[in-house]
């Protein structure tokens, strides 16, 4: 298989220029800690991206980051904690979930995913932090859009397009992002052994409460460590503020405490996905409307062993399904969804990624705007080809 690795901008529309020419796939990588996802075509070259690393520029007193497309985030995350502050949307790290601890986490592939942790409720996804990009086209085509400010735009917003867009667009080589000063103080609020039902409810009444919660999940019995059902809401900011909306919660909800390092530590297990890195099984993303995720959850355990939980106050469930189930559990799960909804195979084996899509069908309107899409930025179908790519 033949591996590019180029240094910057002018060599990728090189590469890529010659790809289109003969028609010759290319799969982009960056570190690789999710190329499991993707399916790989035997004639496919790699562009391997990990010479484009390194801040290029930082300005804490602006909360804006600038940075090469293969900057690990452990290197991002160290600039940023050195001067209290952080990338808000709480970008996950499954690695040890997917079992590629010894690769790196990028900047470009959390950006190219679009992904988000616990905070995704409040702060929003990886695309609204999100300032400009520099990047080449499948036609070979360098350019920029964005900026370094949060209000530049005045036409098409191309940087929400690359979001989420698995590299299947233009290939990132330069990214800025909007970055925040880190919370003074974060405190938990839990309560144990509720229903799936009424914690759903819980999530719900206490996000939509004047009490500024940033996080709120529940894990069932079966996943929880303690063995008995724990919700959690996590409120943070300044220290006098944290205590009083932490107070104001306990009132109103009652529960528990989860002093400070505790409750970070509790967050970032269910960030993640700490339950299900020590169990085997095909895991699923379900976005779900988050009235719905406890009867969703219901049906699904009504037709296939599995195991859950609820992040993003039940608007996200993650579920662990039987390893023996032929199909991962598809069939039931996006059955479920009754099309109010989607159903993205985070883990799973290559002989279960053969036989069933990794990212949730789309429709016909949807998938017809998606190709037309691809084909005004990449019109001989040559980056990441098979990514995001749906079967009828």
């Amino acid at each position: 298989m033949t591996r590019y690795s180029p240094a910057d901008s002018s060599e990728i529309a090189r590469i890529l220029a010659a790809s289109a020419v003969h028609h010759r796939p290319v799969s982009v990588r960056a570190g690789s800690s999710k190329a499991s996802w993707y399916a790989e075509q035997t004639d496919t070259a790699v562009l391997d991206l990990s010479k484009l690393r390194g801040i290029v520029d930082y300005q804490p007193t602006e909360l804006v980051l600038t940075a090469r497309a293969a900057t690990p985030l452990q290197e991002i995350e160290a600039a940023l904690k050195a001067h209290e502050q952080m990338l808000a949307f709480e970008p996950p790290d499954w690695r040890v979930l997917l079992g590629t601890q010894q690769r790196d986490q990028t900047l470009g592939g959390v950006i190219a995913c679009n992904l988000a942790g616990p905070r995704r409720v409040t702060a929003g996804a990886a695309r609204d932090h999100f300032l400009g990009v520099e990047a080449v086209s499948g036609q070979a085509d360098i350019f920029k859009a964005g900026g370094k400010v949060v209000k530049n735009v005045t036409g098409y917003d191309l940087c929400k397009v690359l979001a989420g867009s698995h590299g299947t667009l233009a290939v990132m080589t330069e990214i800025t992002v909007k970055v925040m000063p880190r919370p003074e103080s974060s405190l938990s609020v839990v309560r144990f052994g509720l229903s799936d039902a009424l914690a759903s409810r819980l999530m719900i009444d206490a996000l939509n409460s004047g009490h500024e919660v940033s996080a709120a999940a529940h894990l069932p019995k079966e996943v929880a460590p303690q063995g008995m059902a724990v919700t959690a809401l996590r409120v943070e900011g300044s220290r006098a503020s944290v205590k009083a909306r932490h107070d104001a919660l306990r009132r109103e909800f009652s529960g528990d405490v989860l002093q400070e390092q505790e409750s970070i530590a509790w967050w970032a297990s269910v960030r993640d996905l700490t339950p299900f890195a020590s169990i085997d099984g095909p895991v699923w993303r379900i976005s779900v409307p988050p009235a719905r995720a406890s009867r969703i959850t219901a049906a699904i355990e009504q037709s296939i062993p599995c195991r859950w939980f609820y992040d993003w106050g039940g608007a996200l469930i993650w579920l662990c399904a039987d390893p023996n189930l032929p199909d991962g559990g598809a069939q039931v799960v996006r059955a479920a969804l009754a099309d109010e909804g989607h159903a993205f195979l985070v883990r799973a084996s290559s002989d279960l990624r053969a036989r069933v899509e990794t990212f949730q069908p789309l429709s016909a309107q949807l998938s017809n705007l998606t190709a037309r899409v691809k084909h005004a930025f990449d019109p001989n179908g040559i980056l990441n080809p098979g990514c995001l790519a749906q079967r009828a």
